[in-house]
């Protein structure tokens, strides 16, 4: 129980360091912080429980930290939706979003 201790507290460690690079970006303008800490907890409790040491767990934290704000950027910029029109046979102008 001792090492579980000690694993969530360099998980905590991870996290505030994997939390730096989540900043907003320019598709939309929002900042990733959720999906940065929520993949550095995940990198740091399965570093740490793969490799029984603080240092997998910190690892883990920093690699899941960039792969939590990849992918919630990835996300973020690929739901935009982006203005679309067209005319129809009166000439009469019509805007969707997509």
């Amino acid at each position: 129980m001792k090492s579980f201790g000690k694993i969530m507290a360099v998980a905590a460690l991870a996290l505030s360091v994997g939390a730096v690079s989540a900043s907003a970006d320019s598709c939309s303008g929002h900042n990733h912080d959720t999906g940065t800490a929520l993949g550095a907890a995940g990198g740091a409790a399965i570093g740490g429980l793969a490799s029984h040491s603080i240092v997998g767990a910190v690892v883990g934290g920093v690699a899941g930290g960039f792969a939590g704000n990849a992918i919630s950027r990835s996300n973020d910029c690929r739901h935009r939706a982006v203005r679309h029109s067209y005319l129809d046979r009166d000439g009469h102008r019509h805007y969707y979003y997509r």
